[in-house]
């Protein structure tokens, strides 16, 4: 049994303004680390499936950066994207070349971005979804066992006891998925006990992903097809250019996921965050005595009767004197400040700027 890793690379990470950009985003940050996130998603996964047999999809804006943070890595495994339309063409690309080397190969497919504290349960997790996803010809998503009734992420309920087998391993037939909550239905979901954490990362086999893609998104597959039959030809790059065009942005999750009958889900705890925020970050982070993170170093940064805050700061000097409950980002031309309960709001600056044409700050 053959097995990959897809990395998903192609992000913007626009919650992370003003430190993620177009041409750097979240996914090459170093947040809480000296490595990158995409660097820390290879090493964890590294001691399950060998370099060779990693592909990273990203987009050819990200060429550059994806060269300079991973010198090392095969580029005969980097699949680069012309234009972003969400997971579900990701995935569908990704498995065309998989397809090529073993029809039947098992994927396992991981955000290029999320933290995980527990590698070696991480691992053992893996081993549980390629198994089922080999054995039952199921698309396994890994579900993370809530701990506080957060709606910053999406949710997924389980079946108890629909095969007593898989339950045993901690596997559950999916019944819903279910969007991002109000506070008050993420409170019911956390009560019930039957509702996980969806951590968009999949196990599955390539032959069955691509048949569900057919049944379920086929003029998504129509264009894969296209884009098969001219992979290894002069032609590739004006078929892709082409079909990527054509096809419409879809997540995996909207168009595969709610509507199959094969989802399972893994109950896991590895200590799992997707960084999705500024706010997750501070939530994340060594804090001194007044709650506060600072990521620079002391001479950069000063605090006066300040309390729980972050602040990312650059080469200049920011001083705060008699404030609660702040994010202050600094780069060299943007600076952002916000109260920390609207750090997911900071995509909609990204908008913004967007509608401005303002792209320097993009």
């Amino acid at each position: 049994m053959k097995t990959f890793a897809v990395i998903m690379a192609g992000g913007v990470g626009s919650r992370f303004w003003p430190k993620s950009r177009s041409k750097k985003p979240k996914q090459f940050l170093n947040i809480l680390s000296s490595k990158s996130l995409i660097e820390q998603t290879i090493e964890r996964i590294n001691p399950l499936i060998p370099e060779e047999d990693i592909f990273i999809v990203s987009n050819r804006n990200q060429t550059a950066e994806l060269v300079q943070v991973l010198p090392k890595f095969p580029i005969r495994n980097v699949i680069l994207e012309p234009l972003s339309k969400n997971t579900a063409p990701c995935i569908g690309l990704a498995s065309l070349f998989i397809k090529r080397i073993q029809p039947d190969a098992v994927m396992v497919v991981l955000p290029s971005d999320h933290l995980i504290k527990d590698g070696e349960r991480f691992i053992e997790i893996l081993k549980i979804g390629i198994e089922t996803a080999y054995q039952t010809k199921g698309l396994i998503t890994i579900g993370i066992q809530p701990t506080y009734p957060s709606t910053g992420y999406g949710y997924i309920q389980f079946i108890e006891g629909y095969n007593d087998d898989l339950s045993q391993k901690g596997v559950f037939k999916v019944k819903t998925f279910a969007e991002k909550p109000n506070l008050e239905t993420a409170k019911r979901f956390l009560e019930s006990g039957d509702f996980l954490w969806n951590s968009g990362m999949f196990i599955w086999r390539t032959d069955v992903i691509l048949d569900e893609i057919a049944r379920h998104l086929p003029d998504i597959y129509d264009e894969l097809m296209k884009i098969d039959s001219a992979i290894g030809t002069d032609e590739f790059k004006a078929v892709l250019e082409s079909a990527y065009g054509r096809m419409r942005a879809i997540s995996i999750d909207y168009g595969v996921m709610e509507k199959t009958d094969k989802a399972y889900v893994i109950k896991a705890d590895f200590g799992w965050s997707d960084v999705g925020s500024w706010e997750e970050v501070y939530n994340l982070a060594p804090k001194d005595e007044n709650g506060n993170y600072v990521s620079s170093s002391n001479e950069s940064v000063i605090l006066m009767d300040v309390k729980n805050c972050l602040v990312e700061a650059n080469k200049s000097l920011i001083a705060m004197i008699g404030v609660e409950d702040l994010i202050v980002v600094s780069t060299d031309d943007a600076i952002l400040i916000c109260k920390r309960d609207r750090a997911q709001d900071v995509k909609n600056i990204v908008s913004y700027l967007k509608r401005k044409n303002m792209e320097k700050y993009l």
